[in-house]
């Protein structure tokens, strides 16, 4: 495909869950946006597109996915492509999004980001299979950092490796800032490697979660309220990043829908220090 610019987007939003949509439903929210994991409306019809009708009239609209398996060596699977092509032609989302990580190996789904190595043969192969995903899906992909519990012997960093990504596709960047602090703590590496070498005008998104603690190691649970490590991540990430699309992630012990949008109302006060610092 002919590379095209992905525009920014500034607001604050929410990851749509099930619980909620009688809350988005009901009544106009002070949201920005939304996203959606896509998998969960990559059906030909039913309940599921029915209610993202009528949540793309009212917000603009974010595809999340979990099982693009961009990292797979023996390439990507074309017909999830295409029925990812087809749900994002139909709702003209903000973008689409997934991560770079792998999830499946012969067809079987291992439902989970698994880690890669940030390896020279990594990077080739990831890039070409983002060039197809590119391809196929007509727009340029938006790609998470996830969070690790180990780590491969790599010639990068995987913010080096990130920036890496982006020059050779033109892809864009989805920072989970959980994320960076979860592995950088279980990996015992630097913060500050990510402020120093990430692409920051590639990011287009940023996902705020909370993480719990496990025997040796954090863990990227989803299920807990941002913790300060995060908050004041953020805040230094947005003090070189400038405004972008933010957002509150949580997947388990998913709480009334008041209380995240508490929660967010915590990003936009971090944001405006940030802004003004």
């Amino acid at each position: 495909m002919a590379m095209t610019t992905l525009p920014t987007f500034h607001g604050f939003g929410l990851g749509l869950r099930v619980p909620h949509y009688p809350d988005v439903l009901a009544t106009k929210q002070p949201l920005d946006f939304v996203e959606v994991i896509s998998e969960n409306f990559m059906v030909d019809g039913g309940r599921p597109l029915h209610i993202l009708e009528q949540v793309r009239a009212s917000y603009p609209l974010a595809l999340h996915g979990v099982s693009m398996n961009i990292g797979a060596g023996d390439g990507l699977d074309m017909d999830y492509l295409k029925q990812l092509r087809r749900l994002a032609d139909r709702f003209d989302p903000l973008w689409v999004s997934d991560h770079v990580c792998w999830t499946a190996v012969d067809g079987i789904q291992a439902h989970d980001l698994l880690p890669l190595p940030y390896s020279d043969e990594a990077l080739d192969v990831v890039s070409r299979n983002v060039m197809v995903a590119q391809d196929v899906l007509g727009r340029p992909l938006v790609l998470e950092n996830p969070s690790t519990y180990l780590e491969f012997p790599g010639s990068m960093s995987e913010a080096e490796f990130l920036a890496a990504l982006c020059k050779r596709t033109g892809c864009y960047l989805l920072l989970d800032v959980n994320n960076i602090v979860v592995s950088a703590t279980n990996h015992g590496r630097r913060i500050d490697e990510w402020l120093d070498h990430i692409p920051l005008d590639r990011v287009r998104q940023i996902h705020l979660a909370g993480h719990s603690q496990g025997r040796d190691l954090l863990i990227d649970t989803h299920d807990a309220p941002v913790p300060t490590s995060v908050w004041e991540l953020y805040q230094r990430f947005l003090s070189r990043l400038g405004p972008v699309a933010s957002m509150i992630e949580r997947d388990d012990h998913i709480p009334p829908f008041a209380e995240l949008l508490d929660e967010l109302n915590v990003a936009r006060r971090v944001a405006a220090i940030a802004a003004a610092a």
